[in-house]
């Protein structure tokens, strides 16, 4: 290279180190079109850049921070100029305002989540606890015959892809129905419907009210295989306090395979509305 090129121009690696990006970058710029080098050096392949070449570069990098992708940097940079510069930002104010809600939510969903599992770890000793709940929605998939966790596998995802599909806001936790047939017949573990938590939504087509009420619910630790155990505990719990138990079961995944490896660690609250029973009398 000249010493005229030497003096004036920047090498790949001295412009990766004032940027702050790897040379990599620089040379996939320069394969797509998007930054080309000003000069390169026919016998070594270096590449170099001019002095006004660092103020494009910023552009691009700027862009890509506010979110374009290199496509759209690429098509805006061919002939950009003050006033589609302003209207394409503008249109990207949108989409960041639609991120930062998804952001917001996705936080809510991830609080919800550890608020959840510190909740669950008090009642270790004593994991039977009677309380109003409010009104909530879920988002379910019938499980198929044999209800083995295979078919509620499967029927959890089918859940997952609806609520990714329709855009639904879910929450960050699954839950099956075990029907009272089945708990009455010692079933336990045969759910016939999965689900996720979800918020009110009109887009949502298998959406499911869970109404306010009281119920009764405890917190199994262990893994889902010995959870026959705590059904028996919480039925006959509310067999000596004279509660009824007047629906299906459900079940809410608290610590599951999204936040342990270890099924030992797993936590599922069980839980049935109920009334008391009439010959116990009211307060």
């Amino acid at each position: 290279m000249s010493s005229f090129y030497a003096k004036n121009y920047y090498s790949i690696g001295e412009l990766a180190r004032y940027q702050n990006i790897s040379k990599q970058t620089l040379i996939y710029y320069d394969r797509i079109g998007l930054f080309r080098p000003a000069y390169v050096d026919p016998h070594t392949g270096y590449r170099y850049y001019s002095p006004k070449q660092i103020d494009y570069l910023d552009t691009i990098l700027i862009m890509k921070k506010i979110g374009f992708s290199l496509e759209e940097i690429k098509d805006h940079m061919k002939n950009y100029n003050l006033e589609n510069s302003s209207l394409i930002l503008k249109k990207q104010l949108h989409v960041i305002d639609e991120q930062i809600q998804e952001l917001k939510m996705i936080r809510s969903r991830v609080q919800h989540r550890c608020v959840s599992m510190e909740e669950a770890l008090k009642y270790r000793s004593n994991p039977i606890v009677v309380e109003p709940v409010p009104r909530r929605f879920i988002l379910w998939h019938k499980v198929d015959a044999p209800y083995s966790l295979e078919e509620v596998s499967i029927a959890t995802k089918k859940c997952f892809a609806d609520a990714e599909e329709q855009k639904l806001p879910i929450f960050f936790q699954t839950g099956v129905i075990v029907p009272q047939v089945h708990i009455e017949q010692q079933k336990f573990a045969q759910a016939t419907i999965a689900f996720v938590p979800i918020e009110f939504n009109t887009r949502a087509k298998n959406l499911k009210e869970l109404p306010a009420g009281m119920s009764a619910c405890i917190y199994h630790f262990g893994t889902y295989a010995s959870i026959d155990q705590s059904y028996r505990k919480l039925i006959s719990y509310c067999q000596e306090k004279g509660l009824k138990r007047i629906s299906d079961s459900y079940e809410f995944c608290i610590n599951d395979y999204i936040t342990s490896g270890d099924e030992s660690e797993y936590i599922t609250k069980i839980m049935f509305y109920i009334e008391r029973e009439k010959s116990c009398g009211r307060r």
